[in-house]
């Protein structure tokens, strides 16, 4: 394996997204709606079309709140019509995610006659020309750094998930466990709610570029609902999701670089192997988890069915 510094900034950049995306990704499991950020991932895609249909620019601040305030939308109209219609939450979440991701294409298919837009880079992003796209920083004395810009909005994206969670702990804590006591508390639990679905879109719009719409999805949910089989202290799992971000990140990259080889093929797809890193990291949790594994549950199901067995055997001898 040839590793080379354009390596280590995809690492790089790819463990800033998952740990961006783990933070407010254990919210979503512990609340239940962990397919609201496949909804937002998908219904982002008509903002960043309308960004650039009114600007005329691939610049990425347009893009960037064009697809934010539709991420935003998505929660609002999931939220209306699952209250307001009847509906069931999922069943709302597909009306309204599907109906946006389709006018997204549309959009998308408007703007493909005047920018090279490929349909790929918005599945599974561009996570491998990450390096390239660089911007100037200051360094020391006299000399410039260049850094990759997915790695300077990932990083500011990670300090603000970071700060809001850290200042409005408790809060969030209240209300994804129980709504109805936090607002018992003076918490307002709707705004809790739209302010993490604001974080998660945000949060899903800056990795877009790097990873997609699908891979996206892999990083807010399965470090987080990893972290939730191994611990049941919440900032405990906060910290282990991002652990597993990190890792899923380091291994999925390792992995893009000298599984395919072995297999007779010349590349893959390096935010692919960092979701099936992590799906990996899941299923050795899933198994092996010391409360929750399913090995940890075997052997206290066979361990309760012994311990009768015994306590009748000692107990059936007759007093002197």
């Amino acid at each position: 394996m040839n590793w080379i510094p354009e390596d280590t900034s995809i690492v790089v950049v790819g463990a800033l997204c998952a740990v961006a995306c783990a933070l407010p990704g254990c919210f979503m499991v512990l609340r239940r709606m962990s397919m609201m950020g496949d909804a937002i991932s998908h219904a982002v895609l008509p903002g960043l079309a309308l960004g650039f249909l009114l600007t005329g620019s691939r610049s990425s601040l347009p893009m960037f709140i064009g697809a934010a305030l539709m991420g935003l939308l998505t929660a609002f109209f999931t939220q209306c019509i699952s209250k307001w219609g009847k509906v069931d939450r999922g069943a709302a979440m597909g009306i309204t995610f599907t109906t946006l991701f389709a006018l997204g294409l549309l959009l998308i298919v408007q703007a493909a006659d005047h920018v090279d837009i490929d349909a790929g880079c918005v599945l599974y992003g561009a996570l491998e020309f990450t390096p390239f796209d660089t911007v100037a920083t200051l360094g020391f004395g006299d000399y410039l750094f260049d850094i990759p810009r997915a790695a300077m909005v990932l990083s500011v994206v990670l300090c603000l998930n970071a700060t809001v969670i850290g200042l409005l702990f408790k809060e969030f804590k209240l209300s994804a466990f129980d709504p109805e006591l936090a607002t018992s508390l003076g918490i307002n639990a709707q705004l809790m709610h739209y302010l993490l679905m604001a974080m998660v879109a945000v949060t899903t719009v800056a990795a877009f570029e790097s990873v997609g719409s699908i891979i996206v999805i892999a990083m807010l949910v399965v470090p987080a609902a990893t972290a939730q089989l191994l611990t049941d202290n919440l900032k405990l799992m906060l910290v282990i999701s991002a652990v597993v971000g990190v890792l899923s990140a380091g291994l999925g990259h390792v992995s893009a670089i000298t599984v395919p080889p072995l297999l007779g093929f010349k590349s893959t797809s390096t935010s692919g192997m960092i979701a099936a890193s992590a799906g990996g990291v899941f299923v050795i949790a899933w198994l092996f988890s010391p409360r929750y594994g399913v090995v940890a549950r075997k052997w206290l199901a066979h361990r309760r069915i012994e311990a009768p067995t015994d306590k009748i055997g000692t107990d059936s001898a007759c007093p002197e």
